[in-house]
């Protein structure tokens, strides 16, 4: 398989960290030493891409954001990475006023406007620091991978993009222009990094059609520009994933609100509901140890710890997919391999000696035989202590997302919401589920009974809602969620047809159903809602920007099936419906596709936007 757009952009990183050449393979030359400036964009592109300790090797031996305070180095190149924004800009001339570094390699994320490249040039020149400029560089890197076939636009300012933003019921054109633009600049960015221009397909009338009809014409134009096109000769490296081109399918978040308030039960998007992680990073209070603190003394203050879950990582990426129950039971097979292995190192110290004194004579022989093994154990030493950290990682992730299940009875929720969504038989009343007080927070209670909304056939009476109402109300729920869903679904019209939330299978996908043209019963399951059917996907518009022509229906349409695919969610997106494309993927061999969407969010932070939407 062609290298993923993680590698890819990873590789371009690595490019710029070298004053944009190439990384010479296997070189024993010393790394030229220099420091590296970003902004809090440029920190969230690299941090899931680049570790501290690959930072070094390449020659990086600070690294600081641009908006700190820093002293001068003045024998030192810098390489700043930053969006090229106005404050951005106005403190690059700073830095060139203040003459903080030998020579300054300017790497912008997203394009910077000519005015902006005019005022460097001038702050350059009144600094007397033109020579000293070494390099200005557009980079096209505006987007956070975190998977091999996962990415996401931005993590800072992302409520300026966020499903709250395209939504809001006084949203003005203008505004709503620059949240597109916005889009669209990084997918821009995201496709010359991938080294391929797309065949874009989208649904009608909704944000997702206005995210492509802007895509399209930015792609042609460049594509237009013979001489300065980003798709076309060296620009392309070894891009292209192979002569085929990828389809992206761009999907509206409002063709599916339940899947992002779903409880789930795999590993990763069970962190992400209910731990802090984001950027691939957890963070949570360690435990501290259960003994009393004397009486009256204060209550010990809890420690932070983070970790990052990474690609390096073995487990994770084997288990991030992975059915909870599945994963415990992993971790604790790790470690019963870990403590056998541990048991022989010990072994193998004590035969020789090196732990407690005198065990008789040693024979020669089986001295010789020992020194071996004893080397062989201290040089697998260092990958067992490495075993060790990791295996120590996830049985703290794993406890503390356990504590979460078990207090909450989140297997109780995913259990439910998983008949309701596939319009199995219910044992339980959903009134029950809501009075119950020792089933989860306000919060769970008003997550299932949105997806109960929101699925039902027919809504419930009046008489009905009232009670549902009250009863939530008396748990400590806030209603205005309930509110913007009544207007969506009335808006919409759509959510009450059957074919959304189809009565077969176990894993119901909201959006996907959509785009892989199959009817398999299989994707049925795990695709609901992104793998539409045959004649709702000829409804979707068309669009090939290396098409000289724009209009739609002079279009050749590609009816070749598609080795490649990407799905893009505008207006956010999360790990359930990324985890679920990865399952169907499994089943399609030769096929890859990838995730994409605006922003990630997990079900708590996107009912608090439903509920700003929704407060009268």
């Amino acid at each position: 398989m062609a290298a993923s757009v993680r590698e890819k952009q990873a590789a371009a990183l690595k490019r710029m960290l070298n004053f944009n050449t190439s990384p010479l393979k296997n070189t024993a030359a010393e790394p030229v030493w220099k420091v590296l400036i970003y902004d809090r964009f440029g920190q969230d592109i690299i941090s899931p891409l680049l570790a501290v300790k690959e930072l070094r090797d390449m020659g990086i031996t600070l690294h600081l954001l641009l908006h700190s305070d820093r002293d001068p180095i003045p024998d030192v190149p810098a390489i700043y990475f930053v969006m090229p924004t106005e404050e951005n800009i106005d403190r690059i001339c700073q830095d060139l006023r203040n003459q903080l570094y030998e020579s300054y390699y300017l790497n912008f994320i997203s394009a910077i406007s000519r005015s902006k490249l005019e005022d460097i040039a001038s702050a350059a020149l009144s600094a007397n620091a033109v020579t000293q400029v070494t390099k200005v560089f557009d980079q096209y890197l505006n987007f956070i991978t975190l998977e091999d076939d996962m990415f996401i636009l931005c993590n800072q300012n992302k409520e300026l993009i966020s499903y709250h933003a395209i939504n809001k019921p006084d949203i003005m054109d203008t505004e709503m222009e620059a949240i597109m633009d916005t889009i669209v600049d990084s997918l821009f960015c995201f496709f010359v990094t991938l080294g391929a221009v797309p065949i874009i397909r989208c649904p009608r009338g909704n944000a997702a059609e206005m995210v492509a009809v802007k895509l399209d014409k930015k792609l042609r134009e460049n594509l237009r520009d013979a001489r300065n096109s980003l798709f076309t000769g060296d620009n392309m490296g070894a891009g292209q994933f192979s002569f085929q081109r990828p389809l992206f399918v761009l999907a509206d978040r409002n063709l599916d609100l339940a899947t992002p308030l779903h409880h789930t039960w795999t590993y990763q998007a069970l962190i992400h509901d209910v731990l802090d992680f984001h950027l691939n990073r957890v963070s949570m209070d360690e435990s501290v140890g259960s003994e009393a603190s004397p009486s009256g003394a204060r209550p010990k203050k809890k420690n932070k710890k983070s970790y990052d879950l990474t690609a390096a990582d073995k487990f994770w990426q084997k288990h991030k997919g992975s059915p909870f129950p599945e994963v415990a039971e992993s971790v604790q097979e790790e470690l019963d391999t870990y403590r056998a292995q541990e048991d022989e190192v010990k072994r193998l110290k004590s035969i020789m000696g090196l732990e407690g004194e005198d065990e008789g004579p040693i024979s020669s022989i089986s001295m010789s035989d020992n020194t071996a093994k004893l080397t062989s154990a201290v040089s697998s030493l260092p990958e067992l202590l490495e075993k060790k950290r990791l295996i120590d990682l996830h049985t703290n992730v794993a406890t503390a997302v356990l504590d979460h299940i078990k207090s909450r009875k989140l297997d109780v929720y995913f259990e439910y919401e998983e008949k309701l969504m596939s319009k199995s038989t219910l044992e339980k009343s959903l009134l029950d589920i809501i009075s119950d007080p020792d089933a989860g927070t306000p919060e769970d209670k008003m997550r299932l009974f949105l997806i109960f909304y929101i699925t039902a056939l027919q809504p419930p009476s009046e008489t009905d809602l009232d009670q549902y109402k009250k009863a939530l109300l008396e748990t400590g729920c806030d209603l205005s969620s309930l509110n913007y869903i009544k207007q969506w679904k009335a808006f919409t019209k759509i959510a009450a047809t059957p074919s959304n939330y189809g009565n077969s299978g176990v894993k119901p996908m909201g959006l996907f159903s959509r785009v892989m043209n199959s009817g398999s019963q299989f994707v049925m399951e795990g695709v609901k809602h992104l793998v539409l059917k045959q004649h709702e996907t000829d409804d979707y518009r068309y669009f090939d920007p290396k098409m000289l022509r724009g209009s739609e229906s002079s279009t050749p349409r590609n009816k070749n099936p598609f080795q490649e695919a990407i799905v893009f969610v505008v207006g956010g997106g999360n790990y359930i419906e990324y985890q679920n494309l990865v399952d169907y993927t499994k089943a399609k061999p030769g096929k890859r596709v990838l995730y994409g969407c605006s922003e990630l969010f997990n079900a708590g932070q996107f009912i608090k936007q439903l509920s700003s939407l929704g407060q009268k």
